[in-house]
């Protein structure tokens, strides 16, 4: 066992002893300070809380001469439950009911030796699990999710509001929007650093600016931990988003005119592989290709036909609205036949990639292009992955090529999504997601609507509501929002409605996966969405699904 104590000029005395005696049952840390020269106590009070915030030592002592501003102190860290506690009864129950890790005494308010006390009491008593005490524990922690941002409500109440709105929202539906996911807490705290604080262009260690050693340690993680993840020989982690992502690789490959084979956007390809509104369709001469009419999916002996006879520079794979998986090793076969780049833009399955639930493109792509929220659960952001003997050309396309100054507080977030995503823990998650997709669509499908492709082999799939109930996919999206059911209108392939109608919705799994759901629950949701769509005029059905679906997300919290 591990104890940090610390103290301020008023509870050096008391401090001593505390070390002294607990130094027979624990090894104690002494943090400070050394006299009693008057001195600051929030600086030792933050000395013992980094320690425990990192689980560094398993308790925190605090003493001051009230014990009061000690506690306040400490309880600004993450992680910190810190309780001022007079006597030994409090020592008990701050253990067994919250959790409390820090214990702060006020040296002019109990004696010495009851002080001894109180701390061997605090030490030895275990936290309580029974379940109404830890979901209390777990509300303190969450603070709502209010706690990271909760200094706006002076600084800017209305930016605070609107983040009071999403939080409440997230809390309230269930999204199942494909290309949306939850982050955690460290990643958000990263992404809201004072990393964000510094100009940084050009790569580790060949910078623009000076003092730049701490984004450098980032950046530096970042990339090394996305080879590691993917098994990928260079990660350029710059891209501001997946769309950024995609020019990188362009213009590090190919010039103006040149030829990309790319999935069609109305097929379920993505606006930066080639749509006519996007730069991409604009500078590059574009051939898009289909999902087999009859199947739905890709066709890939049509596939290398129309890349032998086209000869593209770059073979574009990677979709916005496919839910089946694709073959990687065919595809490099494609390309080697043709004399085609390979590119692969793997955003929405990256998570289910790195948690072995999809094959991996990085053995066989020359680029793997991706975001890097969506299924991994990150903060919004890009990320190019390729081989060695690209890497000079790629860089040099990122910056100075096409950006400056890259985020480093958002590329810091991206090194924790990476570092979370080599856990046991979110390879089962990757897994969960496919399974929970697969049976939220057989249960839409067992109650009669038409499913593209006839089912899902990842984290997707798509309904074709036209065929199914004669409505639009706008009209059921609609409808299922005011059910507390958040989906997207999506073009189908082969679609005979108009983009912004289309004949279908999309519909994804990630985020419910990362409340915490699993296939009970996605039987429920799915029952709720036919339930909806079979009566999308019905107010008091979707007032019911509602209800329900908020009382389900109670036992879910966001993260």
């Amino acid at each position: 066992m591990k104890i940090a104590i610390g103290s301020d000029h008023g509870g050096v005395d008391l401090k001593s002893l505390l070390v002294k005696e607990l130094s027979s049952i624990a090894t104690v840390l002494d943090k400070g300070p050394e006299s009693k020269e008057s001195c600051d106590y929030p600086d030792f009070a933050a000395a013992v809380s980094k320690d425990v915030a990192s689980a560094a030592v398993d308790f925190g002592i605090l003493i001051c001469r009230s014990g009061i501003g000690m506690s306040m102190a400490a309880n600004r860290f993450q992680n910190v439950r810190a309780a001022l506690c007079a006597t030994t009864e409090a020592a008990t129950l701050t253990r067994q009911h919250n959790g409390a890790n820090v214990l702060c005494i006020g040296a002019d308010t109990v004696s010495p030796q009851y002080a001894v006390e109180i701390a061997k009491t605090f030490i030895a008593t275990p936290v309580d699990m029974d379940e109404r005490h830890a979901k209390r524990r777990a509300k303190i922690e969450r603070a709502q999710r209010l706690s990271d941002c909760s200094g706006l409500m002076y600084d800017d109440p209305e930016v605070f509001a609107a983040i009071e709105a999403q939080t409440k929202q997230e809390d309230a539906e269930i999204n199942l929007i494909a290309s949306e996911n939850t982050s955690s807490r460290a990643c958000r705290e990263a992404a809201g650093s004072v990393l964000m604080n510094k100009y940084a262009e050009g790569y580790p260690g060949k910078r623009w600016y000076s003092g730049c050693l701490p984004v450098d340690a980032a950046e530096e993680l970042a990339r090394k931990r996305a080879c590691e993840l993917f098994g990928a020989e260079h990660a350029n982690v710059q891209p501001h988003c997946g769309s950024a992502a995609n020019m990188a690789v362009y213009f590090a490959t190919i010039n103006p005119g040149d030829t990309i084979m790319s999935m069609s956007l109305d097929q379920g390809g993505h606006l930066s592989h080639g749509s006519p509104v996007n730069f991409s369709g604009k500078i590059y001469n574009i051939v898009p290709y289909t999902v087999n009419k009859e199947t739905e999916m890709l066709d890939y002996d049509e596939m290398e036909r129309m890349a032998l006879e086209v000869k593209p520079k770059i073979l574009l794979t990677g979709a916005s609205a496919y839910p089946r998986t694709i073959d990687f090793e065919r595809i490099r076969a494609i390309c080697d036949k043709a004399g085609s780049i390979m590119m692969v833009d793997m955003a929405h399955i990256a998570g289910l990639i790195a948690g072995g639930a999809h094959p991996s493109p990085v053995p066989y792509a020359d680029f793997v292009t991706t975001t890097t929220h969506k299924t991994l659960g990150g903060p919004r952001g890009g990320m190019v992955l390729c081989k060695e003997k690209w890497a000079k050309a790629l860089d040099s396309a990122v910056f100075p090529g096409m950006q400056g100054g890259p985020l480093e507080n958002i590329i810091a977030a991206k090194a924790v999504v990476f570092r979370e995503w080599m856990s046991e823990a979110k390879k089962g998650y990757a897994q969960q997601v496919v399974k929970n997709c697969q049976v939220m669509c057989k249960t839409v499908q067992d109650r009669g609507y038409r499913i593209v492709s006839g089912g899902t082999d990842n984290h997707l799939f798509l309904v074709d509501v036209k065929t199914s109930k004669g409505i639009t996919g706008k009209e059921a999206a609609a409808a299922l929002d005011e059910a507390g059911i958040i989906v997207n209108k999506n073009t189908i392939p082969y679609d005979t409605e108009s983009p912004f109608k289309t004949s279908g919705i999309r519909v994804g799994t990630a985020s419910a996966t990362t409340r915490g759901m699993h296939e009970a629950e996605m039987i429920k949701i799915g029952t709720w969405i036919a339930d909806v769509l079979d009566n999308i005029g019905d107010d008091e059905v979707k007032a019911r699904v509602r209800r329900d679906a908020a009382n389900l997300v109670k036992y879910f919290p966001v993260p």
